[in-house]
Formats: C-alpha cells, structure tokens, sequence
C-alpha cells in the first residue's frame, strides 16, 4: 500500500502527520466563522479543534454561536469508532438548500464530551469557512469535513485512494 511522505512543517505550522490516533480534542480561541448565501451561520471564538493523523483538523461550533433558524435535522446518521453517533444538519437560506452541510454528537463519548451538540461543518458545503483572517480550504472527499489552512500541511487523506492510508 503507499503511503505518501510526510510534508516537513515551516515554522509557525503543523504537520497533519503529527496529530495522534486516537484523536485529540483542543480548545479553539481564534474567531471561527461559517457564511453560506450572504448570511452568518456560525462566528465564535470558543470553539474546539479535533487532530487525527494524516486529516486536518475538523472545527466544531458551540451552538450558542449559531444562527440556528436556519439549520434543520437531516436524515441519516454515522459512527465514529471515537466520537460515538453523529447526527448530520441541512441549511437554508433566503431560498438556498445545502443538505448534510454539518454534523454534530448528541452523546459522544466520554474523551469528546465537551462537544456534545456543537455542529462541525463541511467547508465543502458552504460559501466560506473562516480560522482567524484565513478562508480555509475544504478537505477533499465528502467523509471527512477537516478545514485546511496555510498553518497545516500533509500530505492529507480524503481524496481519491487515500482511505487505505
């Protein structure tokens, strides 16, 4: 199986090669922002970060910080053999639809408790995800929803033959 090397940090970044498995959760304090047809959905400060091995990291939104008029519980769900079962979001707005734009845990386990009900979102779905002044880039694939900015190298898993890695 191949494997791609692993891209060596700048300073003042990260390498996704160096993020543990099993993941781990850390507090956010630069403004996160979510904007999808014109309108805010999501602006905080207090959000929370997941780091896995070979993914960016996936940004999860405290619910206070959203405008939630506007999402809707989608159909389906999922299992993380780390997080536990994931509920998935639609967003609509003045007219516009994006479904399964957002997941979220009602109950995740124990090691990720502190994000119960905060929805992390697919930058792929939306118009722009923001991490400080930096619109990030979507992670390839639809499975894994990481936000990719200039702090974060890979080589990154999701695209096409990379889920063996």
């Amino acid at each position: 199986m191949f494997k791609p090397a692993r891209i060596e940090p700048e300073p003042g970044q990260e390498s996704a090669w160096d993020y543990p498995r099993p993941p781990r959760l850390e507090k956010v304090t630069e403004r996160l922002r979510v904007i999808f047809n014109g309108e805010t959905i999501a602006d905080t400060v207090a959000g929370y970060r997941v780091l896995e091995t070979s993914h960016p990291p996936v940004y999860y939104l405290p619910p206070e910080d959203l405008a939630k008029e506007y999402l809707a519980r989608a159909s389906g769900s999922s299992w993380c053999e780390f997080k536990g079962q994931a509920i998935y979001w639609s967003l609509e707005v003045n007219g516009r639809r994006a479904d399964n734009v957002a997941w979220s845990y009602s109950t995740p386990t124990p090691a990720f408790a502190a994000i119960a009900g905060y929805p992390a979102f697919y930058a792929s779905k939306v118009d722009e995800c923001w991490v400080g002044d930096e619109q990030v880039q979507a992670q390839q694939g639809d499975f894994y929803g990481g936000w990719i900015t200039s702090k974060i190298v890979g080589p990154f898993k999701g695209g096409e033959g990379t889920r063996g890695w």
